[in-house]
């Protein structure tokens, strides 16, 4: 019986004495003829243990000069060193990166210069538009997108920049397929004459009426400004789809394309051109005012927001206050004149 089988509670003097194992008194019976446990090579080569040797003396024999060592030796040398193999370092793209970063930097320490004097100097160098300075008429406006706009909103406010030179450059377009139309129809005058119109009015007030009311919008929060962006670009996104039709007298488009086109293939193909490009521009209009609009509700502004700016921006005008107090004098005079001749007449 195993002693894991055992009665615990028993007389441990009746227990078996585990020397009495019959495995127990034959290794110590062998133990004479057992190997050295120091002369045990683990490493020996073969898959079964190696006894220990046995020779006289109990003295091992000499090693095997031809025993491969512990480090394999490289077979293949590495390459010589030459001077025409070193790898040489190209200094010009780090130059330039150097020569960008410190460009980057003196700009970013202009506009810090400016920002700090500005509310000294009471306002900016206006820089818009770019005019050289030979020109008699100097610059009427300022803008600088990285320094007026967030950075989340720049990228919504140079592309409405970009629109509205897409914008000026399509009715440059409109002014030459119109004098197409006129050369090869003679009923044609009347649209060419409003190319013209639409091209020289047309240039500036979309940039005076839209496009500095959404960035003014942007670089102050300004709910009424929002109110007039999408107020005139709602009617200018209108004219962009009335421009595209293209109506007899009144611009070139897909309906007075088409009829010249079989006439007079080179007219009618530069009419469809500038179709297609008033049909581009009023699908950008279209995704702009959407965006704007998104942008405009995430913002908190509101119609209540835009009244209250008005009504600020009204009262700090000094014409209106000069006018305001001029009638508000007047009126106390005649009040005064009145009360003083009903006074007399009693």
């Amino acid at each position: 019986m195993s002693d894991f089988e055992s009665n615990p509670f028993a007389d441990p003097r009746n227990q078996q004495s585990p020397f009495s194992d019959s495995s127990v008194q034959q290794a110590a019976r062998s133990g004479g003829q057992q190997g050295n446990l120091d002369d045990f090579n683990p490493f020996a080569g073969g898959t079964q243990t190696q006894p220990a040797y046995q020779g006289a003396g109990g003295v091992p024999p000499p090693r095997s000069a031809q025993a491969q060592p512990a480090i394999m030796t490289p077979s293949d040398a590495p390459p010589p060193y030459s001077q025409t193999g070193a790898q040489k370092v190209d200094t010009s793209e780090l130059q330039r990166r150097q020569e960008e970063l410190e460009r980057k930097a003196a700009e970013l320490q202009r506009k810090e210069q400016e920002m700090k004097s500005a509310p000294y100097a009471g306002k900016r160098e206006n820089n818009w538009p770019p005019l050289p300075k030979w020109c008699p008429v100097g610059s009427c406006f300022y803008q600088d997108f990285s320094v007026d706009i967030p950075l989340e909103f720049q990228r919504i406010v140079k592309f409405a920049y970009i629109l509205w030179g897409f914008h000026v450059l399509v009715l440059f377009l409109n002014l030459i397929g119109s004098l197409a139309y006129f050369i090869v129809e003679s009923g044609g005058g009347t649209t060419f004459g409003l190319s013209i119109l639409w091209f020289v009015l047309f240039s500036p007030c979309s940039f005076l009426c839209w496009y500095r009311p959404l960035y003014k919008a942007f670089r102050s929060d300004s709910s009424f400004n929002f109110f007039v962006f999408f107020f005139i670009f709602f009617f200018q996104f209108c004219v962009y789809v009335v421009q595209s039709l293209g109506f007899t007298g009144f611009t070139v488009g897909w309906i007075n394309g088409i009829k010249t086109v079989t006439d007079n293939p080179s007219a009618g193909a530069v009419m469809l051109i500038v179709a297609f490009f008033f049909s581009v521009e009023a699908a950008f209009s279209f995704f702009l005012l959407v965006k704007v609009h998104r942008i405009y509700r995430s913002t908190g502004a509101s119609f209540q927001k835009a009244q209250a700016e008005f009504a600020s921006g009204v009262m700090k005008n000094e014409a209106v206050r000069g006018a305001a107090s001029d009638a508000a004098a007047g009126a106390a005079r005649t009040a005064v004149s009145g009360y003083t001749s009903s006074e007399s007449r009693y």
